[in-house]
């Protein structure tokens, strides 16, 4: 259904273009689910924004992305406004800033059936009812606003807005941010059985590795604009080929009671990159030959970009 092949994107700044992600590359089929990880400043929004055709003014992309075989990077704003909302749907992860403060939460999750289906505001409203009720907020009055609701509420809310068209791909971009531990487990769980139920496929970005391990089937771990190791998700989490994946693994809290290992240093600023592998300077392994980009590859379906992996992708 979807498929980024080589997707690349530039910024202008400072009179120059500057690559925030490069080479790029997945898969996504109907029914299927796929995880963007890593840490802040890794791509992972960015190649969500991208999908969506929301990239920042003055933004270059090159490359494909395409839904069921139309590129949508070709596509002028008019037309990728008809793909938005009606096709794909997209849960942003702050809802308080997704929602408009003006509108009952009835109206906005109505709204993109009247847009896309141009249908009568009785029968909008109607579906926005069954969807609230689906969603968990069957007991919530339609008339309420968004600051008469918790965090959990209004995420809840984005995610009824965003199935409201039935789309074919759901784009779900650090959906429990700031929700308690409780709250989120109830969020990556709706998600999960929406996607089951509508055959939707589900792109999921976070960098909580436990959400991934519970949700999706396949993962993407991004470092500085790139994919450095893909995969199953057993199968990438099982070996952590890659020195980030493992440092990531190590920075969390240990159900052991171990203490987290935090990883020294910084995602690089995309202006700043070193040459060639852009973890080197963060990486216990490094070696001379770091110092040229590594290329993705492996056997079968899990590939690596490293020169000196942790285990034999």
């Amino acid at each position: 259904m979807l498929t980024v092949d080589n997707l690349d994107v530039a910024l202008p700044m400072g009179g120059h273009w500057v690559p925030v992600l490069s080479d790029v590359s997945f898969a996504l089929e109907r029914g299927n689910s796929v995880g963007l990880v890593g840490e802040s400043g890794s791509g992972k929004s960015m190649t969500a924004l991208a999908i969506m055709g929301l990239l920042p003014p003055g933004a270059r992309a090159t490359g494909r992305i395409a839904l069921d075989g139309r590129d949508l990077l070709a596509l002028p704003e008019r037309a990728m406004c008809a793909v938005r909302g009606r096709r794909i749907g997209m849960v942003f992860q702050e809802p308080m800033t997704a929602l408009n403060p003006l509108m009952s939460i009835g109206a906005q999750v109505a709204e993109p059936v009247r847009v896309h289906f141009s249908v009568a505001r009785a029968q909008a409203e109607a579906r926005a009812m069954r969807l609230l009720e689906r969603v968990g907020l069957g007991k919530i009055s339609p008339h309420r606003y968004p600051h008469q609701l918790s965090g959990g509420q209004r995420q809840r809310v984005v995610i009824a807005a965003a199935l409201a068209c039935e789309p074919d791909l759901l784009v779900a971009d650090e959906p429990t941010t700031a929700l308690d531990v409780t709250v989120q487990a109830q969020i990556l769980a709706l998600l999960a059985e929406l996607a089951a139920e509508s055959g939707m496929g589900l792109l999921l970005i976070t960098h909580d590795l436990g959400v991934v391990s519970q949700t999706v089937a396949e993962v993407l771990v991004m470092y500085a604009g790139r994919v450095v190791e893909r995969g199953p998700t057993n199968r990438v989490f099982g070996a952590m080929a890659h020195p980030y994946t493992h440092a990531l693994f190590a920075a969390r809290p240990s159900e052991s009671g171990g203490r987290p290992v935090a990883i020294a240093g910084q995602v690089p600023d995309p202006m700043h990159r070193p040459p060639g592998c852009a973890f080197a300077p963060r990486c216990a392994r490094v070696r001379d030959v770091c110092a040229q980009l590594p290329p993705l590859d492996g056997a079968g379906a899990h590939m690596c970009a490293c020169f000196n992996p942790r285990v034999a992708a």
